[in-house]
Formats: C-alpha cells, sequence, structure tokens
C-alpha cells in the first residue's frame, strides 16, 4: 500500500513540475543562448532530487490521504459484508420454503394413498356384496321352479279365499241391542249390549260402532244406523232392523 502511495505522490509531483517547466520555456524568447538553457536545466534537475528527497521523507503512516483510503476500504467492505448476510438471510428462506413445500407434498401424496386406498377397499366390498345377493338370487330361483306359488303366496289366497268366503253379518240386530235412550234434544245418547259377550257400549250420533255410523239418535225411532248407504234401526224392547 506503502509503495503504491509513493508511486502515486511521484507522478503528481513529476506533472507539477513538467507543467512549470513548460509555462517556463513557453515564456523564453528564441534570442536567450545556451547559458540560461543550462541555468533551467540545473533548476530542474535540482526540483526533481528535491521532490525525490520529499517523496523518500513522507510518511504514508498516518497520513490523511491514508485514513481516507482507510475509510472508503472499511466502507466497502462494510457493504460487501452486509450483501453477504442478506444473501444468507434469503438462502435460509429459501431452504425453509423447500423443506416446506417438500412436507405439503409429502401430506398430499399420503392422502391421496389413502384415499385411493379407501376406495379400493369399498369397491371390493361392493363387488363381494353384489356377488352374495347373486348367489342368493340364484339359489331362491333354483328353490322355486317356474309357474310354483310360494308358501306366502298360498297363504295370501288361502286367506283372501276365506275372507271372501266367509258370512257376512249384515243385520246390526243380531250383533247388538238397544238398552236405553237418554238425554234431552241434540244431545240425546244410548246404551247399546254386545250380544256375543254382554259389554254395554254408549254410543252417540257420529260413532263408528264395527263399521256401523250412528245416524240418529231418538227416544220414538230409537238408534239409526248407515253402513254402504244402508240405514238398520235398533228400538228398545223389541229388535229390529229395517234394511233401506
Amino acid at each position: 500500500m506503502q509503495i503504491k502511495i509513493k508511486a502515486l505522490l511521484v507522478v503528481l509531483l513529476m506533472c507539477v513540475t513538467s507543467g512549470v517547466y513548460a509555462a517556463g520555456d513557453a515564456s523564453f524568447d528564441d534570442e536567450n543562448d545556451i547559458v540560461e538553457e543550462e541555468i533551467f536545466v540545473d533548476d530542474r534537475a535540482a526540483n526533481e532530487e528535491i521532490s525525490a528527497n520529499a517523496i523518500d521523507d513522507y510518511q504514508v503512516e498516518g497520513s490523511l490521504f491514508q485514513q481516507i483510503t482507510d475509510l472508503e476500504q472499511e466502507k466497502v467492505l462494510m457493504q460487501l459484508e452486509k450483501e453477504r448476510a442478506q444473501l444468507n438471510l434469503d438462502l435460509d428462506r429459501l431452504a425453509a420454503e423447500k423443506i416446506k413445500l417438500h412436507m405439503e407434498i409429502d401430506t398430499l401424496s399420503g392422502r391421496a394413498e389413502q384415499q385411493q386406498q379407501e376406495f379400493e377397499t369399498e369397491r371390493v366390498r361392493l363387488e363381494a356384496e353384489a356377488k352374495r345377493l347373486e348367489k342368493e338370487k340364484e339359489a331362491l330361483d333354483a328353490e322355486q321352479p317356474v309357474g310354483a306359488i310360494t308358501a306366502s303366496a298360498a297363504a295370501a289366497n288361502k286367506k283372501s279365499y276365506l275372507a271372501n268366503d266367509a258370512p257376512k253379518e249384515t243385520d246390526i240386530a243380531k250383533i247388538y241391542k238397544l238398552i236405553n235412550v237418554f238425554g234431552a234434544g241434540a244431545q240425546l245418547q244410548a246404551t247399546i249390549q254386545d250380544l256375543s259377550n254382554g259389554q254395554n257400549k254408549r254410543i252417540s250420533v257420529g260413532k263408528d260402532v264395527d263399521g256401523f255410523i250412528v245416524k240418529s239418535i231418538s227416544l220414538d225411532e230409537g238408534v239409526v244406523f248407515i253402513k254402504d248407504g244402508e240405514t238398520q234401526t235398533l228400538n228398545v224392547g223389541v229388535q229390529k232392523a229395517n234394511v233401506k
């Protein structure tokens, strides 16, 4: 560093000396003799010697020039250190993002594999269930020939046959007996007795009695029932069914 500084000073002093002598040479007249030129040559040599001695005696250590140079170097170094630290931070951030990205990829891959396994398991289960149902259907078809009537169908047909052929009790006088009529006006009610078990029932207009709807109740006519568009009457004392 000191050698470079000294070389720079030598160049500066030579430039200054050359400028001075160039100005002096320009002022000479063409009529000056050789003696005057020798004097200037001697002065120039003396000045160069003085400049060389000044350069040799110049102490670079602790000079203002060196301080300025050191400050510039420190400034450059600090800027480089700052940029290096920022670069390290950016590299660390990129590394963290890369790790995070790999973790997300692994997580998504794991979920996809799990879903694929669940779909495959469900598919296998459905195929097994379909095969089981197909076997059950084939077994039922083998047990029941074409045109045969199953036991449940036969039972249903038998029940329907019995229901259609069973005698229908349409005369309410053979089922119930009118005991009495009580109340007043529109609030009249009646008591009838079930001939099969002797139990009494209290009825009023609009009541459903084994499919017979109570149409009206009166002291004179007794109780009038209606069923399937036909009317039947129960009177006190004398039991009769008037079908209209």
